[in-house]
Formats: structure tokens, sequence, C-alpha cells
């Protein structure tokens, strides 16, 4: 289980197979159960059975363990996209956003430009990412089976696994639908983009601030659709800032393709600050061997 949010551990599969846990010890790692009333109950090992007098800090303890495991593997994971000069966008929305079909079109719109390369998270099925491939673009599936988000440690083998590395390019990792445990685990990307759809409430930004305090970008998507829904793009907007004051917004359509141009320039420039920062820390070297 997973200690953060509670969803299964271990069913995670890459194409099918399961992903293995090679960095993961369970030698002295508590194991045990939640009660009802919202404590761990720890199992220590030896068998022996005990009930922690600070169920409420053993708790937060184990939290803590799992991300900052979680948060090691994804510094490994940026560190291989800065050396490939590769801007990893982590897509994040809940459930029926129109995160794929956005995904679809901005591939289709920059194919031609630079390579690409996706993952795709979602709890079962392969439907999103047949949709990928069907625009020529390489792409992965990561089935988290029981799991509710994608973390640095699946990550990290679909890497292993990608078919082409986008060098100098870019790579989506389109998310599980959920707003919520996603926010809290890195897996390596240089921004969370967040897609929020006029088809939800313009008050998500305030039911779910932990996703829109980590994100660096929100989507306003589905913006064709506002003559026939009651959304206030502006109070989404201000909402949103209460929560985080530097993020910046970008209403698009995926269907009709309005504020893409916007959309693909914010990547673009993204992709520059890393290229930027790659040859920085290319020189860098240069000059440390000189200096040998």
């Amino acid at each position: 289980m997973c200690t953060t949010c509670g969803c299964g551990e271990g069913s995670a599969r890459i194409e099918g197979e399961p992903v293995a846990d090679h960095e993961h010890d369970h030698a002295d790692e508590p194991h045990g159960h939640w009660h009802e009333d919202g404590t761990w109950h720890v199992h220590e090992h030896g068998g022996h059975a005990a009930h922690s007098h600070e169920p409420e800090t053993r708790k937060v303890a184990i939290e803590t363990d799992v991300l900052a495991k979680n948060n090691a593997l994804a510094a490994k994971n940026r560190q291989r996209f800065l050396n490939a000069a590769t801007l990893a966008l982590n897509l994040v929305s809940s459930p029926g956003s129109g995160k794929t079909t956005l995904l679809v079109r901005t591939l289709q719109s920059l194919r031609n430009r630079i390579p690409l390369a996706v993952i795709e998270g979602d709890q079962e099925t392969s439907f999103d990412v047949e949709r990928i491939r069907a625009t020529g673009i390489p792409a992965l599936q990561i089935n988290t089976g029981k799991g509710c988000h994608l973390d640095a440690r699946m990550v990290g083998h679909a890497l292993e696994r990608l078919s082409f590395f986008p060098a100098a390019g870019a790579l989506f990792i389109e998310n599980v639908g959920n707003l919520v445990c996603p926010a809290a685990f890195d897996l390596g990307e240089a921004a969370k983009v967040v897609i929020l759809s006029v088809t939800e409430g313009a008050d998500k930004p305030l039911k779910y601030p932990d996703m829109f305090h980590a994100a660096r970008l929100m989507l306003i998507n589905k913006v064709d659709l506002l003559p026939h829904v009651s959304f206030d793009i502006e109070q989404a907007m201000e909402f949103a800032h209460r929560i985080n004051p530097c993020l910046q917004c970008i209403s698009v359509s995926s269907t009709t393709g309005q504020g893409f141009d916007i959309w693909l320039a914010w990547m673009l420039d993204r992709l520059d600050e890393i290229k930027a920062a790659r040859a920085r820390e290319l020189e860098a070297m240069l000059e440390q061997l000189k200096k040998c």
C-alpha cells in the first residue's frame, strides 16, 4: 500500500509487464495496516505486532520516507532529462478534462519541429496510448492497476523501455486522472501542467489547492463550449492565483485550436531554457576539466 494515499502498490505494469522494484528494500521498513480511525497499525519485523503510541507521528514519518525515496529517484530522472536537453512535462487533471485530446493535437502540431515521445499513465486499458501512437509519436503505456498516480520509479523504468528518447525535444508524461496524489509525487519533470476543463467547476483550484500550487501552468480547456456551459474563466484564474500567484494561465480548445499558438510558444520557450541550462552545465564541466 502507498502510505501517502492508500492506493495499491506493486500492481504497476509497463506494456503489460510488472514494474520491478529494484530500489525498494523491505528489510528495515515497518509493515502494517490502517485502522478504521485512520491510524496506522505497525507490525515490527520479527512477526510481533505493536501499536504505536504515537500513530500520527509514525504515519507522518512513513509518508515522509516514501516521498523522500520518490524525490531521490525523481532527481535521477531530472538529471537524465537535463543531460539530453529534454523538456519533460507532467500533464495532470481530473478525469474527462480532455487531456489526451489536447495532447494529440499538441503532438500533431509539434511532430515536424522537435523530437517527441510520450509516457501514458492510466489505471487500466491502452486506449489512450493507441490514440497517441496513431500520431506517429513513440509512446509507452504504464498501467498503475490499483495505484492512483505515477511515481518517479515507474517513470524511471519507462525511460529504460522507451524506443526513442527525445533528446533536445519534449517528453510528455500524461498522469492518471486525479487532482490529489499526483501533486505530491515529483517525476523529475520540468513542470506540472494542470488542465482544467470549462465543463468542470471554476472553483476547482480552491477545492484541490495542492495541485494548483504545484503546477507551473494551467490550461483552461474546451473553451469552444463556453456558450453552452456556466463557467467563469476570470473567476477560475482568480481562484488559481489565490493558491499560486505565479501560475501562468492559457485558454485553449483542443477542438478548434484556439490558444494553441500561445501554448506551443510556452513549451518551446521552456525547451530553450532546458537547452540553455544544459549548455551552462557543459561549460562548467569544461572549465573544471581545464583546471585539472
